[in-house]
């Protein structure tokens, strides 16, 4: 939708050169989410009226998008899923698109940007840590606080309630807070738990379930449940805006550095073993690459601003250093 809105002003600000419309074109063919968020911004573009006669179109667009207020997600959420189909088998489907994830989120009570990190202290005095990219909603009832999470990871810790117990739903089950510090993040088809002080019960879909105790962590899918490892305190570092990496290969510390920042960055697999340890910055990841490319054999390669490969250091790399 952000890319769609951005395609609209520029073609509407009458500064479109033939350039832009074959890249407009290769956007909206490289996609078949990228037609469905186009086709709606097309249906509701009266609202956009203001970025055809502003003088600067994309802030205008951006102002547009950042002023949205929730109730205004939720109908781009219901004409995104009725233009992706009028009868209840296309919403099903919708809904398993990747379209229909970044909807979800962009509609969730909380959310966090890629590259942000933001702590929320819930009205029952819980509090919340969202990772980059990440989304939960509440539904806190007389006899029941709910947490669902949409995307990404959280970090709870809760707050005590006699009478209304602290659950939290994701797609492969529900955990029930035991008065409790602990993680959660969802993966592509799993979920991984780590529980830091007191204990957690998790439940599957399918009913199967298991208390998980503090300095534990697992992961568990539809079906059921890894068995308890010790968990890494390392895991829940990211709350204070570090990657915290003990011995651990250079391609796991990329899998995390690629969450904080867009675009490309690759890894050759010559160096993709090697082990790192260390305190590195998760909001400043260009750094935490050159603090890298200090202690390690490797080379930084910037081919683009948006495209970084690391690759072994070369000899010569060395001779100039």
């Amino acid at each position: 939708m952000e890319q769609a809105a951005e395609w609209f002003a520029l073609l509407r600000s009458g500064e479109a050169c033939e350039q832009d419309h074959l890249r407009w074109n290769s956007w909206l063919n490289s996609d078949p989410s990228h037609r469905v968020a186009w086709h709606y911004v097309e249906q509701i573009s009266q609202r956009f009226n203001p970025i055809q006669t502003s003088p600067d179109p994309h802030s205008t667009a951006k102002i547009l998008r950042s002023t949205s207020a929730r109730q205004s997600r939720r109908r781009v959420l219901i004409g995104i899923g009725a233009l992706a189909g009028s009868s209840l088998f296309g919403w099903a489907t919708w809904r398993h698109t990747p379209l229909s994830n970044f909807a979800m989120a962009w509609m969730a009570d909380h959310t966090t940007v890629m590259g942000e990190v933001r702590e929320i202290t819930l009205s029952d005095g819980t509090r919340v840590w969202l990772n980059t990219a990440s989304a939960f909603n509440i539904d806190y009832r007389s006899d029941l606080r709910r947490l669902s999470l949409v995307t990404g990871e959280i970090l709870i810790e809760t707050a005590t309630d006699p009478v209304r117990p602290l659950i939290v739903d994701t797609p492969q089950g529900r955990l029930h807070a035991l008065g409790t510090r602990f993680t959660v993040r969802l993966e592509e088809s799993e979920t991984f738990l780590a529980v830091y002080e007191g204990a957690v019960r998790a439940h599957t879909t399918t009913g199967a379930s298991i208390i998980v105790n503090a300095g534990q962590q697992i992961c568990y899918t539809n079906e059921g449940f890894s068995s308890p490892i010790t968990a890494d305190p390392a895991r829940a570092a990211w709350t204070q805006g570090i990657l915290l990496a003990r011995d651990i290969p250079l391609k796991q510390v990329v899998d995390e550095l690629r969450r904080y920042r867009k675009g490309y960055l690759g890894i050759a697999p010559e160096v993709a073993d090697l082990l790192v340890f260390g305190n590195f910055p998760l909001h400043d990841s260009d750094q935490t690459l050159a603090m890298l490319e200090s202690v390690l054999p490797i080379r930084i390669q910037h081919t683009l601003p948006w495209w970084v490969s690391i690759e072994p250091r070369s000899s010569s790399d060395s001779i100039q250093s």
